[in-house]
C-alpha cells in the first residue's frame, strides 16, 4: 500500500504522470524539465512572479501564445501545484492566476538561467521585452556590493504598467503599484526595453532619452545612481574548434 500511495502522489490531479512522463529518469533536474519544460510554461510563470494576473493580462504580455495553449499551460501548472486560480474580492470580482509558495521558489532558478544565458554572444537584447521581464532582470543583475551603499524607492511606468522598486539593506523588492506617490524618482518609457541601454549599456541618459523616449522624473541623481548598480556578467569567449582537453 505504501508504494501505491507513493505512485498516486506522483500523478497529477488529472492522473497524468508528473515524474517520468518524458524521460523516465530519477534525476531531479530531469523532473524539473518535466514540470516546467513545456513551451511557454516558464514564460507564464515569469509573468506571475510579481503577483497575480488575469488570463487576458498574461495573453497580452505573451502575444506569441494562442488562447488554447495558454489555457493548457495554466491548467497543467495548476494540476502540478505551481499556480492556483482564485477570484478577487469585489469590486474587482475577476478570476486571476497566482503562483503558489512553491511556484515563487522558481525565481532563483530563472535568475541563474538568465545570468548563464546572457553570457552568450548570441543573446539579442533588441528583441521585445515584457515589463515583468525588465523588472525581474533588475533583481537578477543587481551588484550586491554597489547596492549595499544605496537606499532608494524608484518607480517605473511603462505606458501605464507601473512598478515600485524598493532598495534597502542591499535587498531589492519590486511590486506592482497603482500609483507611484512613494517613489523618489520615476523612470517613464513607452516600452520596457528603453531602460536597457542606461541600466546595462551604461549609455548617456540624454542619448538614451533621445532614442528610446525614456524620461526621468524626481530625484535624477538618485535615479542614475540606482541605474548604476546593475551589471551584466561578461560574455563567454568565442568558442574554439578542436579538443579543448
Amino acid at each position: 500500500m505504501k508504494f501505491q500511495n507513493e505512485s498516486s502522489a506522483r500523478q497529477g490531479a488529472a492522473g497524468t504522470p508528473a515524474h517520468g512522463r518524458w524521460y523516465e529518469d530519477a534525476c531531479a533536474a530531469s523532473f524539473a524539465f518535466e514540470l516546467i519544460g513545456e513551451r511557454w510554461s516558464l514564460h507564464v510563470m515569469r509573468e506571475l512572479m510579481l503577483g497575480p494576473r488575469r488570463f487576458s493580462d498574461i495573453r497580452a504580455a505573451l502575444p506569441g501564445i494562442s488562447a488554447k495553449v495558454l489555457t493548457e499551460r495554466l491548467a497543467r501548472l495548476e494540476e502540478l501545484g505551481v499556480l492556483i486560480r482564485r477570484k478577487l474580492p469585489p469590486p474587482a470580482a475577476v478570476q486571476v492566476y497566482e503562483l503558489t509558495e512553491w511556484g515563487y521558489m522558481a525565481e532563483p532558478v530563472m535568475q541563474e538561467l538568465g545570468r548563464w544565458s546572457v553570457r552568450s554572444p548570441l543573446h539579442d537584447p533588441t528583441l521585445p521585452l515584457t515589463a515583468v521581464s525588465a523588472m525581474l532582470s533588475l533583481r537578477t543583475m543587481l551588484d550586491p556590493m554597489k547596492a549595499a551603499a544605496l537606499e532608494a524607492r524608484i518607480g517605473f511606468d511603462f505606458a501605464g504598467d507601473r512598478f515600485l522598486a524598493r532598495l534597502a539593506g542591499g535587498a531589492l523588492t519590486i511590486r506592482r503599484a497603482d500609483d507611484l506617490a512613494e517613489a523618489q524618482a520615476i523612470f517613464r518609457a513607452p516600452a520596457p526595453g528603453a531602460i536597457l541601454p542606461l541600466f546595462y549599456g551604461k549609455r548617456d541618459p540624454d542619448e538614451v532619452a533621445a532614442t528610446t523616449g525614456l524620461a526621468i522624473e524626481g530625484d535624477r541623481e538618485l535615479a542614475l545612481r540606482f541605474a548604476g548598480i546593475f551589471a551584466l556578467p561578461p560574455k563567454i569567449a568565442p568558442s574554439s574548434t578542436g579538443n579543448a582537453h
